[in-house]
């Protein structure tokens, strides 16, 4: 949930966005409970009490503001009746039907899909790449070292500012490795590219991507196909590779909506990105609904009825624009 414009807004209006307060956890854009309370008949007054607390905070503490972001429906809705702003966005995951193998997943496409993923697949390792899988004690030191490579060398090309450095890795190693899968990309025994997924208990979260060497469709193949093959072959329930990019709609990944909320105590500020927020939520809903028709599957885009949902949530966004 990109919110540098908003910064930048109330900057130039001559106050002060930051800081912010931030409740993410785990940081990192994996939709789920955000307000943990205990199970039980009074689980949503907790959860009310417990945003309240948040929000008291905030003004304690004279932030410009308080994000809870990528948090479920039932959640946003209940701060959204708090007073507290209501986003969405869009995420693409990849769902898992049964599949006992990767072409029992290509049977569900349109022919034309099946027959450019399978080419896709062939183009990336033509040039005589081998891609290698590591979880757990499998992965090395050099591994991470030869991972972290990749990693800086996409934030610098798009972020600008790698966030993690060298540490984490071996960190993350030596407290997780049984729910890490590293992939790496080699070419004469020297990797050249790779990308981190973490195993959850019924998901595959797909987190960075880096290289050093450009081949036609590697990127495809390492993090969209790999990953589908090791969610079939562990049974897990689905992939997330998170926002951007609608060419993952033409490998499998339909797009989802997560929510945030976002409570901004400035009234100016408040109405400018209230009225924002209204239209980008028709717009959201809209994109989600033409993207979902326009998806490769040959029996309906998401089957079960989950397409025309989206458009029904689309047109009630727009009403309410």
């Amino acid at each position: 949930m990109f919110d540098h414009a908003w910064a930048d807004a109330y900057t130039r209006a001559g106050g002060s966005y930051y800081p912010k307060l931030q409740a993410s956890v785990p940081f990192t854009p994996v939709p789920g409970p955000r307000l943990l309370v205990k199970p039980g008949p009074d689980a949503e007054a907790r959860q009310g009490v417990l945003a309240a607390g948040a929000v008291e905070v905030a003004r304690r503490m004279d932030v410009s503001s308080l994000h809870v972001t990528f948090l479920t429906e039932s959640e946003w809705n209940r701060l959204g009746g708090m007073g507290f702003l209501q986003r969405t966005g869009q995420q693409f995951h990849w769902t898992n039907g049964g599949y006992a193998t990767f072409e029992d997943f290509l049977g569900t496409l349109a022919s034309r899909k099946r027959k450019a993923i399978r080419k896709e697949r062939e183009t990336a390792l033509s040039t005589g790449l081998s891609i290698e899988r590591r979880t757990g004690a499998e992965i090395t030191e050099a591994d991470w070292s030869a991972f972290f490579r990749f990693y800086v060398d996409t934030g610098d090309r798009k972020w600008g500012r790698p966030y993690l450095n060298r540490e984490f890795f071996s960190l993350l190693g030596q407290s997780m490795a049984e729910q890490c899968l590293l992939l790496l990309v080699k070419r004469d025994g020297r990797p050249i590219a790779g990308a981190l997924n973490l195993i959850g208990g019924d998901c595959l979260y797909g987190r960075y991507w880096g290289c050093v060497e450009q081949h036609p469709c590697l990127h495809f193949e390492v993090c969209y196909y790999q990953a589908i093959d090791f969610a079939i072959e562990r049974r897990l329930k689905r992939v997330e590779a998170g926002a951007q990019g609608e060419h993952k709609l033409a490998r499998g990944y339909l797009p989802v909506t997560t929510y945030s909320t976002h409570w901004v105590p400035d009234a100016g500020f408040r109405r400018a990105i209230e009225r924002y927020l209204v239209r980008e939520r028709a717009a959201v809903a809209e994109a989600c609904a033409e993207l979902a028709e326009l998806g490769p599957f040959r029996r309906g885009p998401l089957g079960g009825g989950a397409a025309e949902e989206l458009a029904a949530d689309a047109d009630s966004a727009r009403k309410d624009a």
